[in-house]
């Protein structure tokens, strides 16, 4: 007997409401195959079944509220053949190939927590070629990071499904491998079962949790759309509802379709028009919304780069030795922002409906510009970190930015951003905030200019600082004096010692 038990709900979050079960006691079940779907203040989870079997007794009924680990219901051994929704979700799965074998389906793989849909950008592999078990198949384009496709099975690839540029959901199938083996086929036609039921079915459930909120806030559902599977209404939706008028929200997306002023003939003929990508659509989506949600405010500051330039200069060498990482300016910045922040908590807090939610602890993101876009991977408890740990970790991130490889929860959880605009010539700047975060750094390019220092005028390199913040939960005082923090410790490195 197998237990079925509430997996990782993600960070902060420790319950769950049971939405939908979509087997009941009796059913048998493949390996893999969606049993319920649970729903967070966040997300929505889906819980695949652990092992093959029966499914057994149901412990936690649909609108029951579950923690993590939580047992859920019970598996029994049994034969575990493949339900009728997962046959005829995938008939290809079951027909016999040219070489001898089965057929497996490549299915969309695992996306990341809240990531429904991805875009096909480039298939590695013909109709015909033959392909080798894990080889790359092709490349799914999220709002957040690439995906590899693996092939599932050695075989033939018979079939491309989803073409260069098809926006695929979560449970889509990709293509279709001829010739592997039946085990190897197993798994895959399991897969598709979760998305049996036809899209816009009426017989679709909403969240228990959604239709609460609705009595109790008055809402029409047919006023409020569906994001969870099949369009079913989640508690998310409801709320966005309640906090939108419906004539603000029909109109949100016409600034992006608004038509272009007309064109003359030669000059349409030397544009070029490209399909904005998953990732540029959401960036450009969030940092509208943090302009929209956020009473952002920039305070700017200056600082004397020469301590800093001449401890970097002294002990790169040595340090780079000894840890085989290279010293940057980075490492000082994050050094000085963890000390700033311990003065001025609300920089590092955030809000959450009424409530301010401070951080004892800093996850510092970093912002890398990539081919793809603007990511921000963060550097989990940063506070902790010593230079060289600091400089490990922003080296290894940011070449796993540029590569592409960085995944969901390698980009989730910051409480604070750093943003380098000087390595692109960037003399001055204001940085947009990283909601839910109340404040950005932004540092920009180091250059001479004379200053007055001590009744003399001197020559000295210089940067500018701009630290973006929230005004809604931090002050101008505060946000000042973060800032002066930050150039004192930098101009006098040896206060991040001795904790100045």
């Amino acid at each position: 007997m197998t237990e079925v038990r509430v997996p990782t709900l993600g960070e902060s979050v420790t319950e769950a409401t049971v939405a939908t079960w979509f087997k009941k006691p009796g059913d048998a079940v493949a390996i893999d195959e969606m049993l319920c779907e649970l729903e967070t203040d966040k997300v929505t989870v889906e819980v695949p079944a652990p092992a093959a079997g029966v499914l057994g007794e149901i412990v936690a009924a649909e609108g029951d509220t579950v923690g993590v680990d939580a047992l859920l219901a019970m598996i029994t051994a049994g034969e575990g053949a493949a339900p009728a929704p997962a046959a005829a979700a995938a008939p290809v799965a079951a027909a016999p190939a040219a070489g001898g074998g089965d057929a497996v389906d490549v299915m969309v793989p695992t996306l990341g927590e809240s990531v429904t849909e991805a875009t096909v950008s480039t298939w590695f592999k013909a109709v015909g070629d033959t392909v080798a078990q894990d080889e790359m198949l092709c490349e799914l384009e999220t709002d957040k990071v690439s995906v590899e496709v693996p092939a599932p099975a050695a075989g033939v690839l018979s079939e491309i499904i989803a073409p260069e540029g098809t926006t695929v959901d979560a449970s889509a199938k990709l293509a279709v491998i001829g010739g592997a083996s039946a085990s190897a086929a197993a798994a895959p036609a399991a897969a598709p079962a979760a998305a049996a039921a036809p899209a816009g079915s009426a017989d679709v459930e909403n969240a228990p949790s959604a239709n609460k909120l609705m009595a109790e806030k008055g809402i029409d559902a047919a006023s409020v759309t569906g994001t969870g599977r099949d369009g079913r209404i989640m508690k998310e939706d409801v709320l966005k509802a309640a906090l939108a008028p419906a004539a603000p929200a029909a109109a949100a997306p016409a600034p992006a379709a608004a038509p272009r002023a007309p064109v003359a003939a030669d000059d349409a003929a030397r544009e070029e028009r490209v399909k904005m990508t998953k990732m540029r659509q959401t960036i450009a989506r969030r940092l509208k919304d943090s302009q929209n949600t956020a009473a952002m405010l920039t305070t700017y500051n200056e600082v004397d780069m020469t301590e800093v330039m001449a401890l970097r200069s002294q002990y790169k060498d040595q340090f780079e030795k000894k840890h085989g990482v290279r010293l940057g300016f980075m490492s000082f910045f994050t050094k000085a922002c963890v000390h700033a922040l311990k003065e001025v908590p609300e920089v590092n807090a955030e809000i959450d409906g009424t409530d301010i939610v401070y951080k004892n602890y800093v996850h510092m993101g970093v912002a890398a510009g990539t081919p793809q876009g603007l990511v921000v991977p963060v550097i989990r408890d940063a506070d902790a970190m010593s230079f060289a740990d600091i400089e490990k970790a922003i080296s290894e991130k940011g070449k796993r930015a540029r590569d592409g490889k960085l995944s969901m929860a390698e980009m989730q959880g910051g409480t604070f951003t750093i943003s380098n605009g000087g390595v692109y010539g960037s003399l001055m700047s204001s940085p947009i905030l990283n909601p839910p975060q109340s404040g950005i750094l932004g540092m920009h390019k180091i250059q001479d200019r004379p200053m007055a220092i001590n009744g003399q005028v001197v020559i000295r390199p210089m940067m500018y600082l701009a630290l973006s913040y929230d005004h809604r939960i931090v002050d101008g005082k505060g946000a000042v004096t973060f800032l002066v923090r930050v150039k004192e410790a930098l101009e006098d490195p040896r206060r991040l010692l001795m904790d100045l």
